[in-house]
């Protein structure tokens, strides 16, 4: 009734010397340095110069070359970019936590609070503005 298939089917898997492998530390070695490295240049661009220092240490260990540094800073209002930075750390909480990373789980649970206090003293009435970019 049905004739049998008589070609390869084009779902069959790979040979799996095809392509190049990464492990799983090295997958999550990448994307630690690739968060860290957005949280980087938020935190340049906020005018974190300590702060990035450190950041910068943390991917520059993860991708054995220093990071490039953000060379200047752009009219995004200071609340935007503390959110932004708020969300990038907690990016690089979850990866650092994955890796068992605790240097780098320490410094994006700190950058975490430190945007999250920034957040907050923007948003709330009558809080003095000159605190919202001194993080």
């Amino acid at each position: 009734m049905y004739e049998p298939i008589r070609t390869k089917s084009v779902h069959a898997m790979a040979d799996p010397g095809d392509f190049p492998h990464r492990s799983r530390e090295e997958e999550l070695d990448i994307q630690l340095a690739g968060h860290l490295a957005a949280l980087l240049a938020v935190t340049d661009e906020l005018g974190m110069g300590e702060v990035g220092n450190r950041i910068a240490d943390q991917v520059a260990r993860l991708r054995g070359t220093p990071p490039a540094r953000h060379a200047g800073r752009t009219d995004t209002p200071a609340l935007a970019l503390h959110r932004r930075a708020h969300a990038l750390a907690g990016r690089a909480l979850v990866v650092a936590a994955s890796r068992a990373d605790t240097a780098a789980a320490i410094l994006a649970a700190e950058q975490m609070d430190a945007h999250t206090a920034a957040i907050t003293t923007a948003t709330t009435p009558g809080a003095p503005a000159r605190l919202v970019g001194a993080l």
